[in-house]
């Protein structure tokens, strides 16, 4: 209510009747994409420009890919992967790494097979341009409103307005534009679609071709994928790709002629825009045929523009906007909060406080989340979510398992939105045929494997150099999603026909893959601390390639005791949870330096980069569970570790700043999750709230949600914490549907810094501890039931 008085203050009622606490507006078009604003599906994203003169509708269809599918697992590897560790034991790193660099990269799948360095890129489908021809507009705005999904632009023109409405309907799968004139017969507009060029412009194949016939524009292409001075996999002709818009005018007329269509005196116009390819999901392969993508696309189409806009409209909302509203954010009122959103961050730059821009960034990463992971998409969102305007995108847009693809998923859970979680599922599912011929040929390993990035195909190599892709235990670190998804939903028929067979064939892979270690140590080699390197102690020289590296130890040890909970929560394979608790008794336990810092690798080795974005080795306080308060030395090892990075520069990408709210979070310092935050904004965030990397990867986005959630509750322990690291200008607020592990829903309500109000719902009936401060209150919960609890006995 406070909000509304304020607001009303501020704007009046009419201009309170436009602006929502959860919309993000501007009062100008976006001059570049990152000012853009997104819409999405789950499979279908568009970037909204807003502009009066030439709009742009940048559209994504989430399976445009360029490559094939291949096993690009180097079939040398195994041949001499006992000479490269041993070579790494005695010492002799560069040369391990001069035969890693030769045998363990990544092939084509080529006969014979030759070194491909990195893979290739997710792409842009095509730009939807409407001309609309006009220079100066007045009174103009355009709006995101999270809650319902729509992308409004308004404005006026010699006395006339015209309103522009784009969503990403997910009931209908199509992404549906209209666009209306005040004034019968005053809309006139132009409407083609383009791409961009392929790099070797000098080539005459283009990779597409448009059609305009009747009321439609038809994009027919097919990537054609080259090679300049690096190997990326085989070249020629791939994935085919189709793009339609279908314009339906409501009065005047539309004439489609040299590739665009013309409408004139219409008084309003609905867009339905689709696209497709010949990409298989299942097989995560192209299906053969020259019209698969086509006659895709065209079907598609036609089920939806079947229906109008209002219709589209209407179950698009119905769907959207419950989902959204399951988790609601108050933290306060800000006196910019009338501000356009780029006005409130340029001020938040400047080193003002905006407590109502972090609700609207909490809530857009689960509004970005929801609108880039769910079906009818296939795919898991990838660095750019669903939004990519590059053939070549920034690191191929592609799927990095070393932190970037898990950190994408660390709000699914606890802020209500477990069902973004089905496509990651199904990928990782889908690649572990790849995986394990991976893991045969290169480790002579049973099981199956990931190193630290993958495509739409399954890749599973090890990618874009040994420094940065002998990473094998980013397939570790996916399986623990699938045990979280299970610890918040408590689904057995989940964890037993979907997450334990994945993860106890992983398990397998480790078994085989872990090697005693001159100290005794069962460890991984050969190994990397993500993309950081270490000073030899031998030669002086930089080198990654090493073996038991902290995290590596942190991650198995968080994964094969989940594989023990699993077991046992299925009352299965004893044996099996025997051994792997032998296993974990022999890992590399976590060590403290001279410094009082947390080690980061097997020995205390110099640092190239001491403000390293990656901070690795904290993996055991967050994600993982292993430093807690109940493990103090470790507990002040972090903060001194933290401390330390930071000194030194780090932080300075958005995706490690968001890690670094969760982990002062996890540490309960509640001033730094603030600063870190404002950091967030102040730094690594664009005009439309993009993260910034630079440039644009999303992981920064989600992660600064997880970071939120992870301030005001934890559940990772044996309790349930309320409000652990609640920062001092979050005084006073609300927040309602966080999800806690055990089968919980949770609202909190705090005042001056205190707890005042707490309602839990229990979807299980398990039994839980709550703790406040230092006070524990156990409880238990029937299904299905919702209680007050009385906020006194935590008192």
């Amino acid at each position: 209510m406070k909000k509304i008085l304020v607001l009303m203050m501020v704007l009046g009622n009419s201009a309170l009747a436009q602006q929502s606490p959860l919309t993000l507006w501007y009062a100008k078009p976006a001059v570049r994409w990152e000012e853009a604003l997104p819409v999405g599906n789950g499979r279908l994203g568009a970037m909204v420009y807003g502009r009066t003169g030439q709009e742009i509708l940048q559209v994504n269809e989430e399976s445009v890919w360029a490559g094939v599918k291949f096993n690009d697992g180097n079939a040398d590897a195994g041949k001499y992967l006992d000479t490269i560790r041993r070579l790494i034991f005695e010492n002799h790193n560069a040369e391990a790494f001069a035969l890693a660099d030769k045998f363990f990269l990544a092939t084509d799948g080529g006969n014979p097979p030759r070194p491909a360095r990195s893979f290739r890129s997710n792409q842009t489908l095509m730009n939807v341009n409407i001309d609309y021809g006009f220079e100066d507009a007045e009174a103009y705005r355009r709006s995101l409103e999270l809650n319902s999904g729509v992308a409004l632009t308004t404005f006026t023109v010699n006395g006339v307005d015209y309103k522009q409405e784009v969503i990403a309907s997910n009931p209908d799968n199509i992404i549906a534009v209209h666009i209306s004139a005040s004034k019968p017969g005053a809309l006139n507009a132009v409407i083609f679609l383009s791409r961009p060029n392929p790099r070797d412009t000098s080539e005459k194949l283009r990779d597409c071709k448009v059609i305009a016939a009747g009321r439609q524009l038809v994009l027919d292409g097919q990537i054609i994928d080259r090679n300049g001075k690096e190997n990326k996999g085989p070249e020629g002709a791939h994935m085919r790709f189709a793009g339609i818009v279908q314009v339906t005018p409501s009065g005047g007329t539309a004439v489609a002629k040299n590739g665009v269509i013309t409408v004139k005196g219409a008084g309003a116009m609905t867009l339905y825009i689709q696209g497709a390819t010949n990409y298989n999901a299942v097989k995560q392969d192209l299906d053969p045929g020259a019209t698969v993508a086509m006659a895709k696309c065209r079907r598609l189409l036609t089920a939806a523009s079947a229906k109008t806009y209002a219709a589209i409209k209407a179950k698009h909302i119905a769907d959207f906007s419950p989902i959204m509203q399951r988790v609601s954010l108050d933290l306060g009122t800000s006196i910019n909060a009338s501000l356009p959103t780029n006005e409130r961050l340029a001020a938040v730059k400047k080193g003002e406080e905006d407590v109502d821009l972090t609700e609207l960034y909490f809530q857009y990463g689960r509004y970005l989340l929801l609108s880039s992971s769910r079906g009818p998409g296939v795919l898991p969102a990838n660095l750019q979510g669903i939004w990519n305007q590059h053939l070549d995108a920034p690191w191929n847009a592609d799927f990095h398992t070393n932190i970037n693809l898990q950190m994408n998923y660390w709000p699914a859970e606890v802020t209500n939105l477990s069902l973004t979680t089905a496509p990651l599922f199904d990928f990782m599912d889908r690649i572990r045929p790849e995986g394990r011929i991976t893991a045969k040929k290169m480790y002579n390993a049973r099981g199956w494997v990931v190193h630290h990035c993958t495509d739409a195909f399954g890749k599973t190599g090890v990618q874009n150099g040994v420094g940065w892709g002998t990473f094998p235990m980013g397939a570790s670190w996916m399986c623990l999603h699938f045990w979280e998804h299970f610890a918040f939903t408590l689904d057995y028929k989940f964890l037993r026909e979907k997450a334990y067979p994945i993860m106890k064939e992983h398990a397998e892979f480790v078994e085989d893959f872990l090697v005693k270690s001159p100290e005794g140590y069962l460890v991984t080699s050969p190994a990397s601390s993500p993309e950081n390197q270490f000073v030899h102690p031998v030669t002086g020289k930089p080198t990654g390639l090493t073996y038991g590296p902290t995290m590596d130890n942190q991650i198995l040890r968080e994964f094969l005791s989940k594989c023990v909970a699993a077991a046992q929560a299925l009352r299965t394979d004893s044996a099996d949870v025997a051994r792997w608790e032998a296993i974990i008794k022999q890992l590399p336990p976590t060590r403290i330096g001279k410094d009082g810092r947390i080690l980061e690798w097997i020995e205390e080795y110099p640092e190239v980069e001491p403000g390293h974005r990656h901070i690795s080795h904290l993996f055991g306080l967050h994600p993982g569970t292993e430093i807690t308060e109940q493990t103090p030395s470790l507990f002040e090892g972090a903060m001194r570790t933290l401390t330390g990075r930071l000194a030194q520069g780090g932080g300075h990408t958005g995706w490690s700043r968001a890690w670094i709210i969760n982990f002062y979070a996890r540490l309960k310092q509640a001033d730094s999750v603030y600063n870190h935050m404002q950091a967030l904004l102040a730094k690594s965030t664009l005009p439309n709230l993009f993260d910034n990397h630079p440039p644009f990867q999303i992981d920064g986005n989600f992660g600064g949600t997880a970071g939120i959630a992870e301030a005001l509750i934890q559940s990772h322990g044996a309790y349930v914490e309320l409000l652990p690291a609640l920062p001092a200008q979050w005084h006073t607020g609300k927040v309602t549907g966080l999800c806690v592990r055990g089968g919980f829903e949770m609202d909190l309500a705090w005042a001056d810094g205190k707890l005042t109000a707490i309602n839990l719902r229990s979807t299980t009936g398990r039994n839980l501890v709550l703790k406040y401060g230092q006070h524990l209150l156990p409880l238990s919960v029937e299904r299905g039931k919702s209680v007050n609890v009385p906020v006194d006995q935590l008192l």
